[in-house]
């Protein structure tokens, strides 16, 4: 029976908490941000609220049609569930180290499950459980877990349902795991001058026949096909207006009029389906995840690292816990979300 905070939840934080790990900068505390108007997108003005937040990560969010968000949450081995009224629950457990939550054309959920490959538990070479891409509705059941050569996916990062029953993915390039369990490889990571590149966040445009995804400060496009196999790689956009240091695009998503929402350094750059930049709407934290939905379809949501404790300080991370508080914030918005 589904409850609110699970106590699947609160198992796996005790797992967190036992387990070694690596050292980790804090995040900083919220800051005060003045939203400028972005047409047909958000008024000037607009106001961030707080949505949800807790002591562990937020990543690869997904909009449902029935107003809720979904979330993966690493540490919890879990895919959350929100609703509009704040309320929440983990929706589906023991997705091991979850890195990501899609939805298909059918609302159909897929996610990535990367096992042992967080560098957080120290399992390293005695780690013999495979990432993989999952389905969890309407069954539970593995996608694909390896190249045909038997190599291991690695430590999946973002992915995008391909609504023929698999889905694309980041880890330092762009594949593609098929329905079929057969994995393709669209380009590979690595070194820019030998074709390589350095993804993280991947999203269809809302008819399908679009893939971005992001190269640092570039967005990548490709044709997608009537099969979901893709062609035709090429720039869409550069992010302009990126502070010095700044790791570029992370997370994506996209409106119904075709609308790239992208998470950055300066906050959530938003782009129309020709390339252009249309403007950026700032975030009080890092933001790195993002969608559109809630109730109405018009619920802008950010999910940002860093978070408030109930008395008022900002969390801090324990020393040897590997985790991260995050803030789910939500903003109203004239664009609709894709409805799943």
């Amino acid at each position: 029976m589904r409850k609110e905070f699970l106590t699947t939840g609160l198992a796996s934080l005790a797992l967190v908490l036992a387990a070694p790990a690596a050292a980790q900068s804090q995040p900083g505390p919220a800051v005060p941000v003045t939203v400028t108007a972005i047409p047909g997108v958000v008024a000037a003005g607009a106001q961030w609220k707080t949505f949800w937040e807790g002591p562990m990560i937020v990543d690869g969010m997904a909009a449902a049609k029935d107003g809720s968000l979904l979330f993966a949450q690493e540490q919890s081995n879990s895919i959350i569930k929100v609703w509009p009224d704040g309320k929440w629950w983990v929706e589906y457990p023991f997705v091991a180290g979850a890195g990501s939550i899609s939805l298909d054309s059918a609302g159909n959920a897929f996610a990535a499950d990367r096992s042992c490959t967080d560098p957080g538990l120290g399992l390293g070479a005695n780690c013999t459980i495979l990432s993989k891409i999952v389905q969890l509705t309407p069954e539970r059941k593995t996608v694909a877990d390896k190249f045909a050569d038997g190599s291991t996916l690695g430590r999946i990062n973002d992915l995008a349902a391909d609504g023929h029953g698999g889905a694309y993915y980041t880890q330092g390039g762009l594949f593609h795991a098929k329905a079929d369990g057969t994995v393709d490889t669209i380009v590979t990571g690595g070194n820019p001058a030998q074709g390589g590149i350095f993804t993280n966040g991947v999203v269809l445009s809302p008819d399908g026949k679009t893939l971005y995804v992001t190269n640092r400060t570039e967005i990548m496009a490709f044709d997608v096909a009537a099969d979901g196999s893709v062609s035709n790689k090429h720039t869409f956009a550069i992010i302009g207006g990126e502070p010095e240091g700044s790791f570029g695009g992370d997370g994506m998503t996209v409106d119904t009029d075709g609308r790239l929402y992208v998470t950055t350094g300066q906050g959530i750059v938003v782009f129309d389906k020709a390339g252009k930049q249309l403007g950026a709407i700032p975030v009080p934290r890092r933001s790195i995840t993002v969608a559109i939905g809630g109730p109405s379809g018009k619920t802008l949501f950010a999910g940002t690292l860093g978070a408030v404790t109930p008395t008022g300080e900002n969390w801090q991370t324990p020393q040897g816990i590997r985790n991260i508080a995050a803030t789910i914030y939500a903003i109203d918005t004239e664009a609709m979300g894709v409805r799943k």
